[in-house]
């Protein structure tokens, strides 16, 4: 099955879902999830998967166990496609249409720590600046879950301060509920934000790279 775009049943179908997240209205509609929403998305990340790898489609259902929102279901649909040093990119469709992002949205202490050894140098840095200055200017918004205080170790005067507070690295675009969701445009909107990415997940797998486990105390 080739990509045909997400018809506007599978926006009506979330907005619906936002109203009444409830078994009934999922049982009363699960054929248009199924038709209008779970098949595009796996027709469109199949078409993808030979350039960008393989993605990992999130299920419908929310984990409830601990959470103090007990809604049983998520109000989008979403994947993943997860890079060889830390970065990924992801895909998702709502109600409020389609939103694109990408980087390492959950780091370990030791990933944070060369990301911030990364940025404090002054080849490294620079670099990375330029890139994300970039990608705001296209559009996105760039993401670090950062710290209120000055990371130990660095001067209150560096001046990439606010990037060495992050703990992660991601940037998001979101595109809203255009005309083009409906046809294979959205394929060709997918397929050039995620390679607009690449610079930055390219930046992400050479200076922070997956974590290192570490031994076992004794």
């Amino acid at each position: 099955m080739s990509f045909a775009g997400f018809p506007e049943r599978a926006l009506v179908f979330y907005e619906g879902l936002e109203v009444d997240n409830s078994k009934t209205y999922w049982t009363d509609h699960r054929a248009v999830y199924d038709e209008c929403v779970k098949a595009p998305m796996e027709a469109l990340l199949a078409e993808l998967a030979a350039e960008f790898g393989e993605a990992k489609f999130f299920r419908p259902y929310r984990d409830v166990r601990y959470a103090k929102d007990k809604t049983p279901y998520k109000t989008h649909a979403a994947a993943v496609v997860h890079g060889a040093g830390g970065g990924g990119l992801y895909v998702q469709i709502s109600a409020a249409g389609l939103l694109l992002g990408g980087g390492a949205w959950r780091l370990e202490t030791d990933q944070v720590q060369r990301m911030r050894l990364a940025i404090a140098d002054d080849h490294l840095g620079p670099a990375l600046e330029d890139e994300l200055a970039g990608l705001r200017k296209a559009g996105w918004e760039i993401a670090g879950n950062p710290v209120k205080t000055r990371p130990q170790g660095y001067d209150k005067d560096h001046p990439r301060l606010n990037l060495l507070r992050f703990r992660s690295l991601s940037a998001s675009s979101n595109y809203g509920d255009q005309p083009w969701l409906s046809n294979r445009k959205a394929l060709s909107q997918v397929r050039r934000g995620w390679r607009r990415l690449a610079a930055l997940n390219d930046w992400i797998a050479v200076h922070m790279g997956s974590s290192t486990p570490q031994p076992a105390r004794r």
